[in-house]
């Protein structure tokens, strides 16, 4: 069960963080281009990566235990 636990925590650390550079491309494309839009989704996708990621590591930690 912990072994399970921790492959899910650094798949959600692998994929949160993937989310969160996306985010952070979104972000910049957006302020290059002018475009709002594209900056607040690439914010939201950049904190949602983080939030992910932070689980990931929670997950990870509770299989430690």
């Amino acid at each position: 069960m912990s072994d399970d636990l921790d492959r899910d925590g650094l798949e959600n650390q692998a994929k949160g963080a993937a989310k969160q550079a996306k985010g952070k491309i979104q972000n910049a494309v957006g302020g290059l281009t002018g475009d709002t839009s594209e900056q607040i989704k690439g914010k939201a996708k950049d904190i949602e990566g983080k939030i992910q990621r932070k689980f990931g590591e929670a997950e990870s930690d509770a299989s430690d235990k």
